[in-house]
């Protein structure tokens, strides 16, 4: 790989990862209901259950997917349906009170990272940087590149994502305030989902 394309990857994968989508939405409501020690293990399921979707996209599912069309279309419908009941579960969720703290949780490891597999834009992100990114000459070099420097960025985009939820915490102390939040992050996760909606009306 040149230093070109590695420092296009390097770019690529930073905006990719730092713009908004259902993993930084989930974060950002996470560290607002949980905190950041708690939602350490989901941050953790995402940085490692990405670099591994992408390891195995690599390796086969995008050939898969490319070559039976309508796989992907029902993969993508099952992922539009799972974000629409958790945004509605975001929504719903209202304020934690100390009765039910102990039965409200955040994501697991293991939830974070087989959700991964149901995120349009982690597919999109994925697929994209494997063609863009990868050399014919030394594919699997380089598409371990891709996972490895995605994975790189991923400790700071989680962290960033949900810090920025533990700092809104003290400005939503309010229980309406709270309320409000968590259905404009609900509102905000289904507005994510425009791009892979969008092209069944072109």
């Amino acid at each position: 790989m040149t230093a070109d394309l590695l420092t296009g990857l390097i770019v690529f994968a930073f905006v990719a990862s730092m713009t908004p989508g259902p993993n930084n939405m989930m974060l950002l409501a996470s560290g607002v209901n949980f905190g950041f020690r708690r939602t350490i293990p989901h941050m953790l399921g995402i940085s490692v259950g990405f670099g591994v979707m992408i390891v195995l996209a690599g390796l086969g599912a995008g050939e898969v997917l490319g070559r039976w069309p309508g796989l992907y279309n029902v993969l993508k419908v099952a992922s539009i349906g799972y974000l629409l009941w958790l945004a509605w579960k975001i929504a719903t969720a209202g304020v934690i009170s100390s009765g039910d703290a102990s039965q409200a949780r955040p994501m697991t490891f293991l939830e974070a990272a087989a959700f991964q597999w149901v995120n349009p834009k982690g597919w999109t992100s994925s697929l994209s940087a494997i063609s863009a990114y990868t050399v014919p000459e030394q594919y699997m070099a380089t598409m371990l590149m891709v996972a490895a420097v995605f994975v790189a960025w991923s400790p700071l985009v989680v962290t960033i994502w949900t810090a920025f939820g533990v700092r809104l915490k003290t400005l939503l102390s309010d229980p309406g305030r709270v309320r409000a939040f968590n259905i404009v992050m609900a509102l905000v996760l289904v507005a994510s989902l425009w791009p892979a909606v969008a092209e069944y009306w072109r």
